[in-house]
């Protein structure tokens, strides 16, 4: 039984008992109406004060019954009070009857993403919606909405109060033909301020994007920067993965038939420990072609990535996250030295998903053949928005957009209390 069930069954036994001597007529009242019980609970002052009374009583008999209390924490407009939970309850979850701008926080923004994609957060339900109880996360064409010659000529500008990202030019950009608005409007929704968790158990069963340079994600970033600029405060990547369907690395795939799972940590932007923290499955047919459940199982002292069950790596946190990452040779401060053993893992973090297009930072690094054709832009190159415009008759036919192929889909989040 959970918490709040029990604390309903207390308060409906106590309004029988309290109203077992009134007239039958009333007692008759308050079973054929709905506002029965707001009769009987809030019916008077006594009344209310001795269901404050059974209320205390009740939650202080529940959590002493937790055999194994939790050490999850969480924070956010709708995360349940600390001490209200125990160990394996559900804390968090979201089935997308409905899209919850309680729950979930859009990006708007044509920042990139610290890595120069293409991409321009909007918050519109053409890019972000549901159906049928599944998520949508659905690349569109700028120029669709806007014409083709606004990416080149237009001005965008995103009111300060609703831009999310201001760096890179990402809440005011002049198109020119050079330095094109970005071509492609996605998605990027997160539970920054209903709700940000530490230690525990979160779940998602998603469906991954097919099309040339389509790059979906499932993450968590730090709710506060309390060891500073990323990476020193940490970065989960439970899922990432890249929707070309024949994207090779010396004839491995690593397109939708590969995902990774990953943690980002370091001193400073450069200097960055991902690579002994970074796991990779592949598997065939893609991640692409069906739902998949992915998993992150958070403790004090470890983390572990799961999809399907199956497990694809787990990061012990050792002696600390600064020795895992080797950075004594660097001569900087160690930004966790006040921190436990899991610092930077060790502060609430909040759930991200969103589709990003593209980019520079090598995620679609030069040396990858794509058989569907070749990469249209250079990551070096000053023009890499208008060159990836320019070629895409080489992966417009990848993204199906007739279909759903393309869009990034979400059946179910849920979080579990450690």
């Amino acid at each position: 039984m959970t918490r709040q069930s029990y604390n309903e069954l207390v308060l409906i036994l106590f309004c029988v008992i309290y109203t077992a001597d009134t007239p039958r007529k009333n007692l008759r009242t308050l079973k054929e109406e709905d506002i029965r019980l707001q009769s009987c609970v809030f019916g008077s002052p006594k009344m209310n004060a001795l269901i404050a009374a059974i209320v205390l009583i009740s939650v202080s008999s529940v959590n002493s019954e937790c055999a194994n209390p939790t050490e999850t924490t969480v924070i956010g407009t709708l995360a349940p009070a600390d001490g209200t939970f125990c160990s394996q309850d559900l804390i968090f979850e979201d089935n997308f009857d409905t899209l919850d701008h309680e729950k979930w926080f859009h990006d708007q923004t044509m920042a990139g993403g610290g890595n120069d994609e293409f991409q321009w957060y909007v918050h519109d339900r053409e890019n972000s919606y549901t159906a049928d109880g599944i998520l949508h996360i659905k690349p569109t064409f700028t120029a669709d909405l806007f014409g083709e010659q606004f990416l080149s000529t237009g001005r965008v500008t995103i009111p300060p109060d609703e831009c999310t990202d201001s760096s890179n030019g990402g809440c005011d950009r002049q198109g020119t033909p050079n330095y094109i608005i970005h071509p492609i409007r996605s998605a990027l929704i997160k539970t920054s301020e209903s709700f940000s968790f530490k230690f525990g158990t979160l779940e998602i069963r998603a469906k991954n994007p097919s099309g040339d340079w389509l790059w979906p994600a499932l993450w968590m970033m730090p709710k506060n920067r309390v060891y500073g600029g990323w990476p020193a405060s940490g970065e989960i990547d439970l899922m990432e993965s890249r929707g070309n369907t024949a994207l090779y690395d010396n004839n491995l795939n690593v397109g939708t038939e590969r995902i990774g799972s990953t943690l980002h940590f370091g001193p400073r932007w450069d200097v960055n420990g991902y690579d002994t923290a970074h796991y990779s499955k592949n598997q065939s047919p893609g991640f692409n072609d069906d739902f998949h459940v992915y998993r992150l199982h958070w403790t004090p002292t470890y983390l572990q990535f799961f999809v399907d069950s199956a497990l694809v790596g787990t990061v012990n946190a050792g002696t600390g996250f600064w020795a895992r990452g080797g950075f004594s040779w660097t001569g900087l401060p160690n930004p966790w030295i006040n921190g436990t053993i899991m610092a930077p893992f060790d502060q609430h973090f909040y759930i991200i998903i969103n589709t990003a297009i593209g980019g520079t930072n090598g995620f679609f690094p030069e040396r990858f053949e794509n058989r569907n054709g070749a990469k249209p832009w250079s990551n070096s190159a000053s023009t890499t928005k208008r060159d990836f415009w320019q070629g895409r008759a080489q992966w417009e036919p990848t993204w199906n957009r007739a279909s759903d192929r393309s869009h990034f889909l979400i059946d179910y989040v849920r979080v579990w209390a450690l």
